[in-house]
């Protein structure tokens, strides 16, 4: 008989406790659970908590267990009746201030869960959830570089000093309209060296007017498409975490379409208008009215309905609402790159915003003919919303803007500057990610959805189990047959 060292007994017996331990989170399965978390604060009102199970008790819907976190609160039920009652319920209570998902949840032992130990996370085939594929409008990504280069012509000529009477977007392209001929080859050589993603042609007016058409190049055009495609899947990739899905598939699929496999996920309504969601931030200038003060002319501006020429009734996060000026100062397209941290002076949570070389040089100008006068950060939310009336279910775009900061503009702002107004440090950090994804994505549309069920997946798990057993029993059989006594003991 082969004779070993003890330590190597005492080695395999350590790495089998050890396997043991680790895969002792798969026996405890999982139950159906509805996750809320906020939609806009980041951060949990103190009294959500005792609201979600005050509305349970009341309406006897038995709860398995809680888990409250400072950014989410996940509620275990037995069975998936008392989760759908309850999702409702809770939706009911808590408005559209929190979003609220349905999940399944891993029902590990706290125990286990405190060493770190997790279950294996099973795809999509084995576990069920929902599949999207997502096509990117690559029309309006077009029409959104004609629109921003529509404003960048008119800035252009007027720092140049070049007199037009007229810049207008057109279908397939930019006009721009002069009085003479002078002027319109003075501009031409001006945008053909600035902007190089422009094709120039000279036409003649209508009216005899001289007249340069502008269209973007196709290789313009194909690196948008290209951009606004990445910057969808990064939006998207942070859009699935307030879903708390575990292995996500999130990949493109040619060169328009995107697919999303979230295992595990029952809510798709829920799901898609998350997955709608995109933000953005504007600067505007804060219209100063004289001799009342802004806040003042923004009530009467409310009260009225009809706001000055040039302004724009905004609501604040934290205040009254407040008159800004229509015309735009920048926008989150110029942004490159965003981290969060906290303000040095106040200790309050902030974004540290980096703009590209173009966006740094409109903001210059812009804050240096505007100092000591205030600006405000406007916050831009589009999310998508499921509908249903009566036995149809349609999804519609609604678009959330509110002030997070007014300040005073104390010196010329270059490329790198900061954001603070915001709730918390958790709401800074997931708006940091969303302008580092891209603040403009371009929209998208859901063209096939599906819901796929773990029935597959359990008769395939159940198929495997069974040719494991039958295989364990089958060598042992072989081997007592085989070798007798020494086999049934190997």
């Amino acid at each position: 008989m082969n004779q070993y060292p003890w330590w190597k007994y005492l080695i395999i017996a350590a790495i089998t406790v050890i396997g043991i331990f680790y895969a002792m989170p798969n026996l405890f399965g999982e139950d159906p659970a509805v996750q809320i978390s906020p939609a806009r604060s980041a951060v949990l009102a103190s009294d959500t908590y005792e609201r979600v199970l005050r509305r349970l008790e009341v309406d006897q819907v038995p709860v398995k267990g809680h888990e409250l976190t400072e950014d989410r609160l996940l509620v275990r039920f037995s069975d998936t009746e008392s989760q759908l009652k309850a999702a409702d319920l809770i939706k009911e209570t808590l408005g559209r201030d929190y979003t609220v998902a349905l999940n399944l949840a891993p029902s590990t032992p706290g125990w286990l869960r405190a060493l770190g130990l997790e279950p294996m996370y099973l795809g999509l085939d084995l576990r069920g959830g929902v599949h999207f594929l997502m096509e990117v409008d690559m029309d309006a990504v077009v029409e959104q570089a004609q629109e921003r280069y529509v404003d960048e012509v008119r800035t252009l000529l007027r720092d140049e000093t070049v007199r037009y009477i007229s810049v207008t977007r057109e279908r397939g392209g930019v006009r721009v309209v002069f009085q003479e001929e002078d002027l319109r080859a003075q501009a031409e050589n001006i945008i053909r060296a600035e902007l190089p993603g422009l094709a120039i042609q000279n036409l003649a007016g209508s009216n005899g007017r001289p007249e340069l058409a502008l269209t973007l190049r196709e290789e313009e055009i194909q690196q948008r498409r290209d951009f606004a495609l990445k910057q969808n899947l990064t939006i998207l990739r942070n859009r699935v975490n307030e879903l708390g899905v575990a292995e996500p598939v999130i990949q493109q699929q040619g060169s328009e379409r995107i697919v999303v496999q979230l295992p595990g996920v029952q809510d798709t309504a829920r799901a898609k208008e998350i997955l709608g969601a995109t933000a953005t931030l504007e600067f505007r200038m804060v219209y100063e009215g004289n001799p009342v003060t802004a806040e003042q002319e923004a009530a009467r501006a409310v009260s009225s309905g009809r706001p000055p020429l040039g302004t724009r009734i905004y609501d604040q996060r934290n205040g009254p609402p407040i008159l800004l000026q229509r015309r735009v100062m920048l926008t989150g397209d110029y942004i490159t790159d965003a981290a969060s941290g906290f303000d040095q002076q106040s200790g309050s949570p902030a974004v540290f915003v980096t703009l590209d070389s173009k966006g740094a040089s409109r903001f210059e100008d812009a804050t240096e003919n505007n100092i000591g006068r205030a600006m405000a950060v406007v916050f831009i939310e589009n999310k998508s919303e499921t509908v249903t009336e009566g036995d149809t279910t349609r999804q519609i775009t609604t678009t959330v803007e509110e002030v997070i900061n007014v300040a005073t503009i104390r010196d010329r702002l270059s490329k790198r500057f900061q954001i603070t107004g915001l709730d918390s440090s958790t709401e800074a950090r997931d708006l940091a990610l969303l302008l580092r994804a891209g603040a403009l994505a371009a929209p998208i549309r859901i063209i096939e959805e599906r819901t796929v069920g773990p029935s597959v997946g359990q008769e395939n798990i159940e198929q495997g189990f069974q040719s494991t057993v039958l295989a364990f029993v089958l060598v042992i059989v072989f081997m007592a047959f085989y070798y007798r006594l020494f086999g049934l003991v190997a």
